[in-house]
């Protein structure tokens, strides 16, 4: 599994559960990019990739489902190069379901 940061520590297990909870949307599409990747990163998830989540999801769910299929890229103003390392993951990770 490639770290998306290697110097960042791991997540704790009930920062862990929060994030989780954090991350339920509204729309289906955006909770399977979202499931899967928990499916394949939950057990090396790091405190910097715990962040660029958490500042996906204060946008709103049309905004992050349109990033998730590339309909458009992060702004610069508010997406560090964290958010854009994970939300290149997240993307790889939903390139193999059946939506995209």
């Amino acid at each position: 599994m490639p770290a998306v940061d290697d110097l960042s520590p791991p997540i704790g297990a009930r920062a862990l559960s929060k994030l989780r909870w954090r991350c339920r949307r509204g729309l289906l599409e955006n909770d399977l990019f979202i499931a899967r990747f928990f499916d394949r990163h939950e057990a090396g998830l790091t405190v910097g990739q715990a962040q660029a989540l958490e500042t996906l999801m204060d946008l709103s769910d049309n905004d992050l489902l349109d990033l998730l299929l590339a309909r458009k890229e992060p702004e610069p103003g508010w997406a560090g190069a964290e958010v854009v390392r994970l939300l290149q993951l997240m993307r790889t990770d939903g390139a193999h379901s059946q939506f995209s």
